[in-house]
């Protein structure tokens, strides 16, 4: 029952990972569509970063009262229902009004499962459960690219992966009793849970030493990651002149790298602790954000995509495997939701400021803005691990 409720857990991070790449694949078509400022997009993902704001900061309340697995059932759904929703959206407040349920489904779902896998599993399962996400994240874009190059328009693309989202659903409502099972089996858990039936507010997270730091660091991480999600296909149509179908294709090679670096972190793991794995990452990424500035045509853009996913690959999960080891585990579902919540601040904020750059000053400036962001983490994550000492 334990690896079969692993493999379900797995499958919900595919399900959240399928829908987080298509909005920046489909944009280039979308906002000529909808006659729109190429910007635009930073709206909605604003809208759903809100929401997995809002959720996430939830998400221990949630946990503790209905169990991780009803909490991830449900927020699926959400984000089906979502979808679909976008699916038949003819306007851009249409899609700006679907993207409440999308915001508030994800971020449950990803706080809660990050935090039940740092407790039960180790550090390659948690590399790998990424992983899941990046296989998700991956496919999202050639789904789409499948619609638009067909004819059927950016609105099948979405439809297709909402049916994807429902037959999910439909296996984790049948998982339900998976989660009793392996609750009864995992004292452990309980017993946190009933040593803090309160859960922690806000301001008492904050005070954690070292809570700040990690906070600041996600905020970049996710910057980075969602930056780079968003604008990849549009820096390609406009920096590097290439059609809004190859650019969908070629930006997806960013989630395969993290798919793919996930997938071979689990292994690396073995060798390198959480800390290792992240500076690890950080000097990847940094080569690929490098690369982004070489002239040497569309191969250097696309080896810097690739690298940068690379590079995203094991930070993420490192730093959330770490928490219970840094802050404990009677906190650790707490600090992740407001991991999350300052992860999604991160994709609210930053993605949309470039779309602002991109579209008063210019979309060239893509890999200026990623070293920034890049340099801000790795100084926050440098200055929490002595606090965490």
């Amino acid at each position: 029952m334990f690896h079969l409720l692993l493999v379900i857990i797995y499958l919900a991070f595919i399900s959240l990972g399928l829908p987080d790449s298509l909005l920046g694949s489909a944009w280039p078509t979308m906002y000529q569509e909808f006659s729109v400022p190429v910007s635009y997009a930073g709206g909605i993902s604003m809208i759903i970063a809100v929401g997995t704001i809002v959720s996430s900061l939830q998400s221990d309340r949630l946990t503790r009262r209905f169990g991780t697995g009803k909490v991830t059932a449900v927020s699926v759904l959400m984000t089906a229902i979502a979808l679909f929703g976008f699916s038949i959206s003819h306007s851009y407040i249409a899609l700006c009004l679907w993207a409440v349920p999308y915001g508030l489904g994800a971020g449950s779902v990803d706080a809660s499962l990050n935090n039940y896998v740092a407790l039960h599993y180790a550090s390659r399962h948690m590399s790998w459960l990424h992983c899941m996400w990046g296989i998700g994240a991956s496919v999202g874009p050639y789904i789409m690219g499948y619609a638009l190059t067909n004819g059927q328009g950016w609105n099948m693309g979405y439809r297709y992966i909402s049916i994807l989202q429902i037959f999910l659903t439909a296996i984790l409502l049948f998982s339900l009793p998976l989660w009793k099972r392996e609750k009864e089996d995992c004292p452990a858990e309980t017993g946190v849970q009933e040593e803090k039936k309160k859960p922690l507010t806000l301001r008492e997270i904050i005070r954690i030493p070292g809570a700040k730091e990690v906070m600041a660091a996600f905020f970049c991480y996710c910057a980075l990651e969602q930056t780079t999600a968003l604008w990849a296909s549009s820096y390609l149509v406009l920096r590097r002149g290439m059609s809004a179908d190859t650019a969908a294709g070629y930006a997806s090679m960013f989630f395969a790298g993290i798919t793919i670096g996930r997938a071979l972190s689990g292994f690396v793991t073995v060798r390198l602790n959480d800390t290792q794995m992240i500076r690890l990452g950080q000097a990847v990424a940094l080569a690929g954000v490098l690369c982004l500035f070489l002239p040497f045509g569309n191969g250097s853009a696309i080896a810097g995509l690739v690298l940068i996913g690379l590079g995203c690959a094991p930070i993420y999960p490192s730093i959330i495997h770490a928490t219970p080891k840094h802050f404990g585990a009677d906190r650790s579902q707490a600090m992740i939701g407001v991991q999350m919540a300052s992860a999604y601040v991160g994709t609210c904020l930053m993605p949309p400021l470039f779309g602002l750059i991109a579209n008063h000053i210019s979309a060239s400036l893509l890999p200026v803005y990623l070293l920034a962001i890049l340099a801000v983490m790795t100084v926050m994550h440098e200055k929490m691990l002595p606090k965490v000492k």
